[in-house]
């Protein structure tokens, strides 16, 4: 037996085992940058998430990682797989023969680039960014937003100054789009950040991030 039929049978076995103790989810995959889960759905499908194949342990604060039991023949990474009573998940590695390796989203975010116009001579306007000169690239997709291990001083650092919290964000990479440096992301109940670094690996983006207190 070669490694993908054996895939194919692990997977088949995660499926038989989610008709027994998954609930049913819907699968997406996004075919542009904006509003992956406003597409229609490829399939629905029970599933079940746990932290081991034993189902003895519970998820963890800050832990955004999760097996996925499910039948994976018809998944890709960074398929969405949603469910009205888990939630939505996006899947971050399919490696052959392991478990499936899913995160668990918490909101859903839009992703801003500045867009400067070229500049000319004479006096020039205020440059830097505004909501005038934000152009989002993507939007719509759901995302894992944990906080993160530091916050920032803020330079006045009076003593009733808090300070500025960072964030750990993860999900799916798309397409050709690479996200930058200083890139601004909004999320679904109003907060704001701004990108400082952003690591693009095979299982998608992993940002940290520092929220912007505006």
């Amino acid at each position: 037996m070669d490694a993908a039929k054996l895939r194919e049978k692990v997977y088949i076995g995660y499926g038989k085992a989610a008709k027994r103790i998954g609930y049913s989810a819907r699968q997406y995959r996004a075919a542009s940058a904006f509003n992956p889960l406003e597409t229609a759905s490829l399939q629905t499908l029970p599933a079940s998430f746990t932290t081991n194949f034993t189902y003895s342990a519970p998820n963890k604060y800050g832990q955004a990682t999760w097996l996925g039991v499910f039948d994976g023949r018809e998944f890709v990474p960074g398929d969405f797989l949603v469910s009205p009573e888990d939630g939505a998940f996006f899947v971050a590695a399919m490696q052959t023969t392991l478990p499936i390796y899913c995160v668990q989203t918490n909101r859903t975010i839009k992703v801003l680039r500045t867009s400067q116009a070229p500049g000319g001579g004479g006096v020039q306007g205020y440059g830097g960014t505004t909501a005038a000169n934000e152009v989002a690239i993507m939007s719509g997709w759901p995302a894992s937003i944990l906080q993160g291990t530091k916050g920032e001083k803020s330079p006045v650092n009076l003593p009733a100054d808090a300070k500025t919290p960072w964030y750990a964000i993860l999900f799916p990479a798309f397409g050709d789009i690479v996200l930058r440096t200083s890139d601004i992301i909004t999320d679904d109940i109003g907060r704001r950040y701004v990108i400082s670094s952003a690591e693009l690996t095979d299982m998608g983006w992993r940002i940290t991030a520092m929220q912007a207190l505006v």
